[in-house]
């Protein structure tokens, strides 16, 4: 090296240090605001000094992915499945390594059937494309006639997004998703589009939605694979891992409810090692469904169960086959 090189290093760094400073903090900043937004636990809310001002509203962005979703990324089979002794009850299920992606285990993967509110994985998959955590959703007039099964939202209120995800994925409110569906996409009728379209990009060939929320299950319909491919791509989104593996979340709330706590309906949570996640479903048509994801030492396994008289028996009698072959 010459040494001119060496000696003009001290002007250069003078000049250079001030902005590898600034573009030090911006980087540092902007990754604890994303953190302080969606808190790791769950348990409190995100940082108040983050809150926009009171007139800001919900601007319905078109977004592009960040990168292309090979359809064959997501899933791949290594032949031949595990064998589970006794069977499973279940209509359709299967397990994955979605570490990896390698789908361990199967019965009637491509089955195409009603999946009640599992469908709520995709609504807010394509929700959290179009929103930012506190981007305020009014909730549409047409919110609160939404059918049975709902947290209550009022006609008007102005909810942060948010909070709007946790109704969403721990109480499952089939009005949260509808009034997440209009915040997001301007119409119901445009965010099915929306919700249909993401499953063209994702290569999911045995599905269709017709409804936000899975309550209506004419129309509306998946298998054991392309909800797995579905929820490996979207656990990909640390804000959708936040909520999902949160158990009991409490958030504030305008008078006169004040405050609301929401409580997961997924009884892995808490009971089995490692479960961190995701959806369950239920409707008379659909029977019990369950979306289950747990991580133990580096290793994540995704298990569907669709149509199952026992689907928490079922999900653990394949997780537990998965941990016990690959660990």
């Amino acid at each position: 090296m010459r040494p001119s090189v060496l000696q003009g290093g001290r002007r250069r760094r003078r000049r250079l240090r001030p902005l590898l400073l600034l573009a030090s903090l911006a980087l540092v900043g902007g990754g604890l605001a994303a953190w302080q937004l969606w808190p790791e636990g769950g348990a409190t809310e995100p940082a108040a000094a983050a809150k926009p001002a009171k007139d800001a509203v919900v601007v319905v962005r078109r977004v592009t992915p960040r990168r292309h979703i090979r359809p064959e990324a997501l899933l791949a089979v290594r032949r031949p499945f595990l064998r589970l002794q006794g069977g499973i009850g279940a209509r359709a299920a299967i397990l994955v390594d979605a570490t990896a992606g390698t789908v361990l285990f199967a019965k009637r993967p491509h089955a195409r059937l009603p999946i009640a509110s599992t469908t709520k994985i995709m609504t807010a998959v394509v929700a959290l494309e179009r929103l930012r955590p506190y981007d305020i959703v009014t909730v549409d007039r047409s919110v609160p006639r939404i059918a049975p099964f709902k947290e209550g939202l009022r006609a008007g209120e102005r909810v942060p997004a948010w909070k709007l995800f946790y109704g969403l994925l721990l109480y499952s409110g089939n009005d949260t998703a509808l009034a997440l569906a209009v915040g997001a996409a301007g119409s119901r009728a445009a965010f099915i589009r929306l919700m249909n379209e993401k499953a063209r990009r994702l290569g999911l060939r045995d599905t269709h939605f017709t409804s936000p929320s899975g309550v209506v299950d004419d129309g509306n319909y998946s298998s054991a694979w392309d909800l797995t491919a579905l929820t490996r791509y979207a656990m990909w989104n640390p804000r959708f891992r936040a909520v999902v593996r949160t158990k009991v979340k409490r958030v504030s709330w305008p008078a006169p409810t004040y405050a609301k706590v929401y409580v997961s309906k997924n009884r892995l949570l808490g009971s089995y090692p490692g479960a961190d996640g995701v959806k369950t479903g239920w409707t008379t048509r659909a029977g019990h469904c369950l979306v289950a994801s747990a991580r133990r030492h580096g290793l994540r396994l995704i298990a569907v169960v669709l149509g199952s008289p026992d689907a928490y028996a079922d999900a653990r009698r394949l997780l537990d086959l998965g941990f016990r072959l690959r660990g």
